[in-house]
């Protein structure tokens, strides 16, 4: 489903993403970790056309993303992408949020996208939230806003970049309950978390980045249960991590 192909990424001379090849498959939810300044957020954005990479191939179902800067809208209709800060408009309603690229980049009709996008929050539970503004609410109902925006252009891959990072930790729950349902109706995945609870119960593969590089690719038992297979920088990060 996606595919990178010795992928290199510079800001000027500094490397961010070193020879990343790897497949994630249709229905794969893949979970990337690592220290920060590891390349994870690059990675993903360089999926959706948002950062630019200098070598290498990224082909999403067959596209390529990199062919031309007038594909963007193309790709974007089929990936999916929730950001760490929502990026919800604050002047337009909750459904008016989720009825803009729908309108836009679908052309659906006003009542067509205003259906889908009570559907959607229905199934994120915030079906009584379609009138009121994004400033009235939460960041953990912000975020389910802004994964039911995604959703509503019908998306083949998802894209989440440390989902919920922003968030206070009562309200981490409430989305990643959203994400774990998502991953339970097959929708394909790529997940820059710290959450290794959620790594844990719901990706089928974990890769570990450190220095804009690929250090682990394993199936996620092999990744928490198999501590002699892992690099010394995987084992560095986890021991940080899951003392907190």
């Amino acid at each position: 489903m996606i595919e990178f192909k010795g992928v290199n990424k510079y800001y000027g001379a500094h490397h961010v993403l070193r020879d990343i090849t790897m497949t994630v498959s249709r229905g794969e939810v893949v979970v990337v970790c690592g220290p920060s300044g590891s390349g994870k957020s690059t990675l993903i954005k360089c999926v959706n056309a948002l950062e630019p990479y200098q070598d290498g191939k990224i082909l999403v179902d067959g596209f390529d993303v990199g062919s031309s800067a007038r594909s963007a809208t193309h790709l974007r209709r089929r990936v999916g992408m929730v950001f760490q800060n929502f990026e919800l408009y604050p002047h337009l309603s909750v459904i008016d949020n989720i009825c803009l690229a729908q309108r836009i980049v679908l052309k659906r009709e006003a009542e067509e996208a205003r259906e889908r996008a009570r559907r959607l929050l229905d199934r994120v539970g915030l079906k009584d939230k379609e009138a009121v503004y994004p400033t009235s609410l939460s960041g953990g109902q912000q975020q389910r806003i802004a994964i039911a925006r995604a959703l509503a252009l019908d998306p083949e891959v998802m894209l989440f970049d440390e989902p919920t990072s922003a968030l206070d930790p009562e309200m981490i729950n409430e989305v990643l309950d959203v994400m774990t349902a998502l991953a339970a109706d097959g929708m394909t995945m790529m997940v820059v978390t710290h959450e290794m609870g959620f790594a844990r119960r719901v990706a089928s593969r974990v890769v570990f980045m450190d220095m804009g590089e690929v250090v682990e690719d394993c199936p996620t038992a092999e990744f928490f249960d198999h501590p002699q297979s892992r690099s010394d920088r995987a084992q560095l990060f986890l021991d940080k991590i899951l003392s907190h």
